[in-house]
């Protein structure tokens, strides 16, 4: 394993792996076998294939689904020195054109793409001629319908397996499976045998929290002022975001906002002043978070419910990645269980509704019936909601069913900055310069800041342009544009906006075939993850930890003794095995029939012990009492 060690210290900077990482490394590039690695958020899941894959001779096909979290990996590969292109759909044809051929014939090491572009001709064609090493599928619970994050597109993998040459493994990283959605992914992606490397989930230094209160706001600055660490604060509506973080300042905490709806400079700027801690907290939807490696973060709080338990165990292991003590701080209270009920009726628009939005979006964007196929479209979400009189979230939830029929899918926002490639080559550029000295220095400059733009399409800033030459944005802009015009450039300018892919040619209204089935499929398994949220916020009698990992299929974990649950068990004195006897024999025995405390203690034999639970019970709202009768009250133990 020399090698490899070699190789994270040249371009990491870290003498030796993390735990598991090494073991990982070993099983695909040594014994070349198809590897399933299970690994907490921030335990170092790009490691484990960007290492060996420098080591071996070829190209790593890499396949995530979050653009944002492509586009920060390959820049850091580039920092690096490392050469790494990537395909996602806010590219032009042209671009994934160039991108492809540089995959051919370039001295490149990782190869980034978006799912839905594995069933394209074009990269289908090109793939057959790419010398790949290795497959590294991200987010790989994406594959599996009992997945928390179902995308059809990565059934596309098994069949990408069939073009490449036998025996070129495939690694498969996760943070968070179930263990149904474990042998799902190496059954959909075709392991050659199963092999499952996992880390436990277990975090001893991260202290899970639940609270129950009315006043939220009121609860999370209590926290804040007790915690002084860096943190982060959860919240579902980007409003909030900005509301709640004002309100921190208002009450003298170091507080700011974030969300995806904000511009990237802004969103960069936010992120860059909490990671550098000149921001304390930041408040912020679920769109922060990925890709951010801040290891002293201190406290996460979630004021409101996540959709499902993985969601809320990724969010929630940011905190204490150093290893140090770290708080993860539920709020809840009864509200949340009237949000999530919205939510589920926003998640399922009746089939005839989701219908009619494609049509609409087709019409939006103008597209002929039988057209459009395979094509990718910038498309401002907000301003067709308002055109159509849609919900946003209920235009976002129809894509997703049809994006699982194949028909077409709704990106993610992309920020793509302004690029610019020359079409002609070095030397027929000079006699261009020379003849034209009008834009000679204009080019001198391009060239002397910007490099590769012979080879491939490169980020440029007309801004920095700007400054540099002591133009306006809008002088740099038209020179760009006469670049074009006289065809010795391509220039794409920079487009902030969702992408809609149609995967089919636009179809008519009998021909959108939603699957009924899938469509009471889904609503089921949102209804089980949406259930196993509200039972994890509402059991305060298993420990938090012990609640979480034996929903990952650890089940024989000990409990934390640090949790809301196992400190108020504490207090009494008594063993967990003493505890959870005595709870199960009370429960059974109001269960048959409400009952005296004095018949209780009968029973139990055990008087003092058993009036400690009798009144912990009582305090948590398991028992009530009326005319000094005991009834059970709750639907779990």
């Amino acid at each position: 394993m020399d090698k490899y060690r070699e190789i994270l210290l040249k371009y990491w900077g870290y003498p030796s792996f993390r735990e598991l990482q090494e073991e990982i490394i070993f099983s695909v590039a040594e014994e070349k076998k198809d590897t399933l690695a299970l690994m907490p958020t921030g335990g170092g899941k790009s490691i484990t294939f960007q290492v060996p894959a420098l080591a071996m001779e070829g190209l790593c096909l890499v396949v995530t689904p979050l653009i944002a979290l492509m586009k920060d990996q390959v820049e850091n590969l580039r920092k690096r020195n490392i050469k790494a292109l990537m395909i996602h759909s806010g590219m032009t044809a042209r671009e994934i054109d160039i991108t492809l051929n540089n995959a051919v014939f370039g001295d490149y090491k990782f190869l980034y793409l978006s799912p839905e572009r594995l069933k394209t001709d074009i990269f289908r064609t090109r793939l057959e001629r790419m010398n790949i090493c290795l497959i590294a599928v991200d987010e790989s619970h994406c594959i599996s319908q009992w997945g928390y994050d179902f995308r059809p597109p990565y059934l596309q993998i098994a069949e990408i397996r069939r073009i490449v040459p036998e025996g070129v493994p495939v690694l498969a990283l996760t943070a968070t499976a179930t263990p149904k959605v474990v042998e799902d992914i190496m059954e959909k992606l075709e392991f050659r045998k199963p092999n499952l490397l996992k880390k436990s989930f277990e975090r001893k230094n991260l202290i899970y929290i639940v609270r129950t209160t009315e006043d939220k706001f009121a609860y999370l600055l209590n926290i804040l002022k007790k915690e002084t660490g860096s943190g982060i604060v959860y919240v579902r509506n980007r409003g909030a975001t900005k509301e709640i973080a004002q309100k921190l300042v208002e009450n003298g905490i170091s507080a700011d906002f974030y969300h995806a709806g904000l511009g990237p400079d802004i969103r960069s700027l936010k992120q860059d002043d909490w990671q550098n801690g000149r921001t304390r907290i930041i408040v912020a939807t679920n769109a922060f978070g990925m890709g951010i490696d801040k290891p002293n973060v201190r406290v996460v709080v979630h004021i409101d419910l996540p959709d499902s338990v993985e969601a809320y165990f990724q969010e929630a292991g940011r905190a204490g990645r150093d290893g140090e003590r770290a708080y993860a701080v539920l709020l809840y209270n009864r509200t949340d269980k009237v949000k999530f009920e919205q939510r589920f009726r926003n998640e399922f628009p009746d089939i005839e509704h989701i219908k009619n939005i494609y049509q609409s979006a087709c019409n939006y964007l103008q597209l002929a019936y039988g057209t459009g196929k395979d094509s990718s479209h910038s498309f401002n979400l907000m301003h067709f909601s308002r055109t159509h009189k849609f919900y946003p979230a209920m235009v976002i939830s129809a894509f997703k069913f049809l994006q699982k029929e194949n028909i077409a899918e709704l990106t993610e926002e992309i920020n793509n900055p302004s690029r610019l490639f020359f079409t002609v080559n070095r030397d027929d550029l000079y006699k261009i310069q020379i003849n034209n000295p009008d834009i000679d220095n204009f080019i001198k400059v391009i060239l002397r800041l910007y490099s590769g733009l012979f080879s491939n399409f490169v980020n440029i800033d007309e801004a920095y342009l700007a400054k540099m030459m002591f133009k306006s944005r809008e002088e740099i802009y038209g020179m760009l544009l006469r670049l074009s015009k006289i065809k010795i450039a391509e220039y794409i300018p920079q487009k902030r906006s969702p992408m809609l892919i149609l995967y089919e040619e636009r179809l008519d209204h009998k021909n959108v075939r939603i699957s009924a089935e899938n469509y009471l499929w889904a609503k089921n398994r949102f209804t089980e993850r949406m259930d196993a949220m509200i039972s994890y916020a509402e059991n305060d009698m298993k420990c938090r930890s012990i609640q979480l990992l034996s929903y990952f299929g650890e089940n024989n974990a000990p409990p934390c003794g640090e949790c809301d649950v196992c400190r108020r068990r504490n207090e009494l004195n008594l063993s967990k095995y003493e505890f959870d006897l005595l709870c199960e024999k009370i429960s059974s025995i109001l269960i048959q029939s409400p009952s005296s405390l004095e018949d209780i203690v009968k029973q139990t034999e055990k008087p003092e012990k058993t009036i400690k639970v009798v009144r912990w019970l009582m305090d948590s709202g398991k028992i009530s009492v009326k005319n000094n009768v005991m009834k059970w009250e709750s639907e779990t133990l």
